[in-house]
């Protein structure tokens, strides 16, 4: 089975486990779906889109959990990339886990990712 990881703020994180639903960041909800990516997307997502960021989470989902809601999509490069058509029920964490930022300013991934 495959996990899927979601990169977002704590508190928004955390809104979400109180709400009992995620429904994207802005930028999700400007695009009409939540961006997620794969193991091998994540370590570059997290520069390209959340460089410098800090007091952020990643979150891992069983893809099998979210449905015919997910579909894989290509990016501007042409990479397929996982993108959830609805919300996600924060019960379908597998994990969440910080995303702190080490010494050179880059995040530091949870191991073994």
């Amino acid at each position: 089975m495959a996990t899927l990881y979601k990169i977002c703020g704590a508190e928004e994180w955390d809104a979400a486990q109180t709400d009992g639903v995620y429904r994207g960041s802005a930028d999700d909800r400007r695009d009409g779906f939540i961006h997620l990516s794969t193991a091998a997307q994540v370590h570059d997502t997290a520069r390209r889109h959340f460089g410098g960021q800090s007091d952020l989470v990643l979150v891992a989902v069983d893809e099998k959990r979210l449905g015919p809601a997910l579909r894989y999509e290509p990016s501007r490069s042409g990479a397929l990339f996982p993108h959830l058509y609805g919300t996600l029920d924060p019960a379908f964490a597998r994990w969440v886990k910080p995303l702190p930022l080490g010494p050179g300013g880059e995040h530091v991934f949870p191991e073994p990712l």
